[in-house]
């Protein structure tokens, strides 16, 4: 159909012509109601948006000299955080001399890895940047 017979076709019946595949030989077109196909298009949209698995990372910080209780503390929200299905990164920070042992940092985020390890598994190793130490969990694969 030639470009004028569509157009007369779109304006009898009152919708649009929107040309759909412009690069294929010859062009196609459509004849539908734009306005609300735009709405259509977006609303599935939204729709496809709100069903999107959404993972966020929470951050929590450590001290190489951290006791035994803020540790299980840490360690708790940590846990809470990967079963509600979030990622974790773990910061060790260092601050004046504790930075020439780096060892430190890491003896504590291998504890921290062996209490997360049912909830959680590693997906970044321990990484020394300046002066912390960063160590990223994701959530344990559902069964």
């Amino acid at each position: 159909m030639g470009v004028r017979e569509a157009l007369l076709a779109a304006q009898e019946r009152g919708l649009d012509l929107v040309e759909v595949s412009p690069n294929s030989e010859p062009p196609v077109c459509r004849i539908m109601d734009f306005g609300k196909y735009k709405y259509q298009a977006n609303k599935r949209a939204v729709e496809a948006k709100k069903k999107a698995a959404r993972i966020d990372v929470k951050e929590v910080k450590l001290r190489p000299k951290t006791e035994e209780h803020d540790l299980q503390f840490k360690i708790k929200n940590a846990r809470r955080f990967l079963e509600d299905g979030d990622k974790v990164k773990v910061t060790v920070m260092f601050r004046g001399r504790e930075v020439t042992h780096p060892e430190f940092g890491t003896l504590l985020l291998d504890k921290v890895t062996k209490d997360l390890e049912d909830v959680g598994h590693v997906e970044a190793k321990p990484i020394m940047a300046g002066r912390t130490m960063t160590m990223v969990f994701g959530p344990a694969k559902s069964k």
